[in-house]
């Protein structure tokens, strides 16, 4: 529950959150397509973030 997590940890949850988005579009085309998906990706049922600690 989100009541019962300290700031700094909510602080990194979001920060994760955020870094799990799709590749902007400008991106692609900036790079001719040489980058094509965001490598950071992670999926919430596979990809675990590790320790976060409170």
């Amino acid at each position: 529950m989100s009541r019962n997590k300290s700031r700094e940890k909510k602080k990194r949850l979001g920060r994760k959150t955020k870094q799990n988005r799709r590749l902007p579009v400008f991106v692609t085309i900036r790079t001719k397509r040489k980058i094509l998906w965001n490598n950071k990706s992670r999926n919430w049922r596979t990809d675990k973030i590790g320790y976060i600690g409170d």
